[in-house]
């Protein structure tokens, strides 16, 4: 039988009043920016889930969805490098203006091999939105078009976020250590 580790959850970072004002920010800049057009936002399952719906909510341009799963983590808390995609795009997003979902960019190699990918099915344009940026771990060049958070080198749980499918439940973005 498989051993469960605890977990003990640190102080708060990000309040969820703090994330739904910055939601509502980049939900009107992105509909500034795409104005007159419609946006594909493509949810990255599972972390971006809650943050998607929060974004989504205050875009004012017409709005279609979808979400593709991602995985270059599995149960560990740093990225093994090697990314697979476990759910693709239920509709092709040629010609389309596309906006890539993301909980966290740390590393930003599961981010890169997504971009990369995406580009090569030809969207009219293609950006990036997170709830959290993490640059001192990144390992390869990729910058989010709209930020909503830059963290330090913590681990990361809350709103969405998770280790080892805990913790994506809470209102909040706290640090979470082994216990």
């Amino acid at each position: 039988m498989a051993e469960s580790k605890s977990y003990k959850l640190e102080k708060i970072l990000i309040s969820k009043e703090e994330i739904d004002r910055r939601a509502a920010e980049i939900g009107r800049l992105i509909s500034e920016d795409l104005a007159g057009e419609t946006v594909l936002v493509v949810g990255i399952l599972k972390g971006a889930f809650l943050w998607m719906g929060n974004v989504i909510q205050h875009i004012t341009i017409p709005v279609k969805i979808d979400f593709m799963a991602v995985s270059s983590y599995g149960a560990a808390t740093k990225s093994s490098g090697v990314v697979r995609i476990l759910k693709d795009l239920d509709s092709a997003i040629e010609g389309q203006n596309v906006i890539v979902v993301e909980d966290i960019v740390d590393s930003g190699v599961t981010l890169a091999y997504l971009k990369e990918s995406l580009l090569g099915r030809g969207p009219k344009s293609l950006r990036i939105c997170t709830l959290l940026d993490k640059p001192e771990g990144r390992r390869t060049e990729i910058q989010a078009d709209y930020t909503g958070f830059t963290v330090g080198d913590a681990f990361i749980v809350g709103y969405g976020l998770d280790v080892d499918q805990q913790f994506r439940n809470l209102p909040y973005i706290t640090s979470v250590s082994a216990g």
